[in-house]
């Protein structure tokens, strides 16, 4: 069977290390639909390697115009088997008084508000199918106790897993799965607002001694998207080298 994965957030760390994961044990036939915005150049080595199956579209998650035109252009092609949302603005450790409720705002359009849009627009095709594997991206933040000053990150993160449990139980009668992983603290571009002292504090925190990298999550990942992950729904997987255990 030819999968069709619908995969935003694409040219992230996690999504390029995601792709180097899938696409060797790919069936026929697939096809990648592979979101960015502005930033399509990090994806040219596996267009290359895998030509014709990687498909690239420059879309700004954050402008509602441009994710219904997108989603539109998903409707027109073939059915989406496995949509990965991964997107989301960097992290700002900023106390609560200091509160930026545009770039808020922002990050709720790019994470929750265009995940809901595609996903209206791929679910009733899963449904039909009667196969699906939806995954998103969360935070162990969302675990626990969070970090002080992550209030923002934390709210957004929450309301995607809000969405997760909803979304399983409404289409787990239709053999389609909905489920998040929730990544420690990973060493990528994603922390580029991060300051050093952070990052090396969870690093020592960590009971490996390190911080994630997006080659220890995306096996997870790629896990929950493949046909033996086919009765788990709803779960948030955590990947964190033992920082957070539930």
């Amino acid at each position: 069977m030819a999968y069709t994965y619908l995969i935003t957030g694409a040219t992230s760390d996690i999504g390029q290390a995601l792709l180097r994961r899938l696409l060797p044990a790919a069936p026929a036939g697939t096809t990648v639909l592979a979101q960015g915005c502005g930033d399509l150049a990090k994806l040219a080595p596996l267009c290359a390697k895998w030509p014709g199956t990687v498909k690239t579209f420059d879309v700004d998650l954050s402008d509602r115009a441009a994710v219904a035109a997108f989603a539109g252009l998903v409707a027109e092609g073939p059915a989406v088997t496995h949509f990965v949302h991964l997107p989301a603005l960097p992290v700002v450790n900023a106390k609560f008084k200091k509160f930026d409720a545009a770039r808020f705002d922002k990050d709720l359009e790019v994470q929750l508000h265009s995940a809901v849009t595609l996903a209206q627009t791929v679910l009733p095709g899963m449904a039909r199918a009667k196969f699906g594997r939806v995954l998103f991206i969360q935070s162990s933040y969302t675990l626990g106790a969070p970090p002080k000053n992550t209030a923002a990150y934390v709210m957004a993160k929450s309301a995607i897993g809000g969405l997760v449990k909803s979304l399983a139980v409404e289409y787990a009668p239709f053999g389609v799965t909905v489920n998040c992983v929730a990544p420690s603290m990973m060493e990528t571009h994603f922390l580029k607002d991060t300051p050093a002292l952070i990052v090396e504090a969870a690093a020592a925190d960590n009971p490996m001694g390190r911080n994630a990298t997006p080659e220890d999550v995306a096996p997870a990942m790629a896990f929950l998207l493949s046909d033996e992950a086919g009765f788990i729904t709803g779960v948030t997987l955590p990947v964190t080298g033992g920082s957070a255990i539930v």
